[in-house]
């Protein structure tokens, strides 16, 4: 009796070496759910041109965009949670998830439909405003638009996404009044931007890096707990006296619920080689990011911590996902 319980005891741990063993054995589809050219796309495919070379198996990044992010990441805690269809998501899953659920409409659960992999790269967010607009920082970025006769437009990558909430939190703490234009995602709000047809706006940092070093935007403040590095003179939202403004920006891998531990574990071991990478690294630091590849327990907290900080601010400034 005793080695027919040890046998039986044995066999989750046999079965689960056996589909490490397998896996993969076919094409990864990586969903991004935003539009090619952001951000989030590019580190997606770097990632996945590594991960191809060290799995043996092509993996291929899909973009689905639409809804503040909420469209691609709904089609991957619906597949089959096998390992073959992934999530590479943002710092945005965090607060279009909050604003879905706020209004009954979300249907998926950030924190119960998906399996956090790790944290790819962490990417401070940078708010900006076009060249037109007198202010060197968001400091002056308010007196002006205290004093402006005109209505101003601020975009984002959709409602709900983060600079939604952002351009929220800073009309609530400050009394400024912008009109809200959402985008599909952050490629066509930086055309918006430098065309000047909206005057203010923001997103991860590596989408707009060039545009703010050679003055075609203007950059504001970073929002991120310290400086980067790319921009050292751009001040932090507390340096300029908006500490509710900061938050920690961030790339990174979800599997649906219910992928066998066995399957995470060989995608979190590509993804830390692939964060390693010297050439993976020189890339991402050239836009301004910060490669990662944390553990599990890591992305888990932080993705807890920033749930917690959203959802009562898009109760409390009832922020609608159209």
């Amino acid at each position: 009796m005793t080695a027919v319980a040890a046998a039986l005891l044995t066999l989750p741990l046999l079965a689960g070496a056996a589909v490490a063993q397998q896996y993969p054995s076919r094409t990864i589809r990586v969903v991004v759910p935003f539009p090619a050219g952001g951000t989030t796309d590019m580190l997606a495919r770097l990632f996945a041109q590594s991960m191809t070379e060290g799995l043996g198996q092509t993996v291929v990044v899909e973009n689905v965009g639409g809804a503040g992010g909420s469209i691609g990441a709904d089609q991957v805690a619906k597949a089959a949670p096998d390992g073959y269809t992934l999530l590479f998501h943002n710092l945005t899953f965090s607060t279009t998830t909050s604003s879905l659920q706020y209004v009954g409409r979300s249907r998926h659960d950030i924190e119960k439909d998906f399996i956090p992999i790790s944290v790819g790269a962490y990417v401070p967010m940078l708010m900006l405003a076009h060249p037109s607009v007198p202010a060197k920082d968001l400091k002056e970025f308010v007196e002006y638009a205290k004093s402006a006769k005109d209505p101003l437009f601020y975009g984002s990558t959709g409602p709900g996404s983060v600079m939604n909430f952002i351009g929220e939190v800073l009309k609530r703490d400050t009394g400024i009044k912008m009109d809200h234009v959402p985008f599909r995602g952050a490629a066509p709000l930086v055309l918006e931007l430098l065309s000047g047809r909206i005057q203010f706006g923001g997103d991860q940092l590596s989408t707009s890096l060039q545009h703010a070093r050679s003055g075609a935007l203007r950059p504001m403040a970073v929002l991120g707990v310290k400086r980067s590095p790319a921009l050292p003179t751009v001040p932090t939202v507390r340096e300029l006296g908006l500490p509710n403004l900061e938050i920690q920006g961030w790339n990174g891998f979800f599997a649906p619920a219910g992928t066998p531990d066995a399957v995470i574990a060989r995608l979190h071991e590509q993804i830390v080689l692939a964060a390693n990478k010297p050439e993976v690294r020189r890339r991402m630091e050239e836009v301004g990011a910060e490669p990662s590849g944390s553990t599990q327990a890591e992305m888990r907290a932080m993705l807890k911590e920033q749930i917690s900080k959203v959802k009562p601010v898009v109760e409390e400034l009832k922020l609608i996902v159209q």
